[in-house]
């Protein structure tokens, strides 16, 4: 009977050690709603690559780009729930989290994307990353999209010409201002339904970067696109805290690390994606890109000044100054 026994408990050890040999992977599920061939797309699939080379077995990343499991009005809630473990929603999406991260949406705030990127990669900017731990969230890092540009169905130069014009924003409280200083109507969308709303006209317009507007061929439905460069359309790479903080140390710096590669990769490259797609969409010649004066963009800078006055408060002029500081070195 003993001898049984002795057995039955060497073959549950043995079963037991088999199963932990056989364990599953840890799956991250990396959901985001733009094409592949864009900066983020990219960015996902080589951060996807090089955790499958470095964690063989341990942790497996499942990219689902397009929207295909859920679109920007619903990742954040996705992530919270658990329902995927990592997403990189545009800066303008974290607004009900906290205020702070409403200074990326402030039009011509930041210079150009290298200034944007010494506001990040600086003091002020990382502190920003874990704004949001207590609500669940936590930033790993930020990816460059690019500058954005305005496009109408209707030829334009000036404010006044798009004065009655509907267009589409992303859920900011700062983006309804901007375009309410426009004398236009903003509308909030998702950025999946925004290619049908051109087409039929539900709206006239959008703002966005080159590669967004050449990968989801807005400029085939626009009369034309003004090279504004009126702000930034960036993303912030955020995992579910409770989540990321039970993960292995180990795992967890392998993956940091992993994370700061991929970011420097996607940000030296995105400047590219987007000369690439500027000329792509010049060469189609389906949209007017209209290059304005620097007399023009000082009325565009004019009239969109009172959002700054309005958020001011709630951003924190310590951070805009800081923001605004980053223009001025290297210049």
């Amino acid at each position: 009977m003993r001898v049984i026994t002795a057995a039955v408990m060497a073959a549950a050890l043995a079963f037991g050690a088999g199963t932990a040999l056989a364990a599953d992977p840890i799956v991250i599920k990396f959901s985001h709603v733009v094409a592949n061939n864009t900066p983020k797309g990219e960015g996902a699939l080589l951060f996807q690559k090089l955790v499958a080379e470095r964690l063989p077995g341990k942790v497996k990343v499942e990219v689902y780009p397009n929207s295909q499991l859920f679109g920007d009005a619903k990742e954040m809630e996705a992530l919270a729930l658990g329902d995927v473990q990592m997403i990189a929603p545009s800066l303008s999406k974290f607004d009900k989290f906290t205020k702070q991260l409403q200074v990326f949406d402030l039009p011509f705030l930041f210079d150009d994307i290298a200034a944007v990127d010494r506001f990040q990669k600086g003091a002020e900017g990382k502190k920003l990353l874990r704004s949001m731990e207590k609500k669940g969230f936590i930033g790993l890092g930020y990816w460059h999209n690019g500058m954005k540009q305005l496009s109408a169905d209707k030829p334009f130069r000036v404010p006044a010409d798009v004065a009655g014009l509907k267009f589409r924003i992303q859920p900011s409280d700062v983006l309804l201002a901007q375009f309410r200083a426009l004398k236009s109507n903003p509308q909030k969308m998702a950025f999946s339904e925004v290619y049908q709303a051109l087409q039929t006209g539900a709206v006239d317009g959008q703002e966005n970067t080159w590669s967004n507007i050449y990968s989801q061929k807005y400029h085939e439905v626009q009369n034309t696109i003004l090279e504004s460069n009126h702000g930034v359309i960036d993303y912030m790479l955020v995992v579910n805290a409770g989540f990321w903080n039970k993960l292995p140390k180990d795992v967890r710096d392998v993956l940091e690390k992993t994370m700061d590669e991929v970011t420097d990769k996607v940000n030296e490259s995105a400047n590219n994606f987007n000369e690439r797609d500027k000329k792509r969409i010049m060469d189609a010649g389906k949209a007017k890109i209209v290059k304005p004066t620097k007399d023009e963009v000082a009325l565009w800078r004019k009239t969109m000044e009172p959002v700054w006055k309005q958020f001011e408060k709630q951003i924190g002029p310590d951070l805009i100054k800081a923001a605004l500081a980053a223009n001025k070195i290297g210049s």
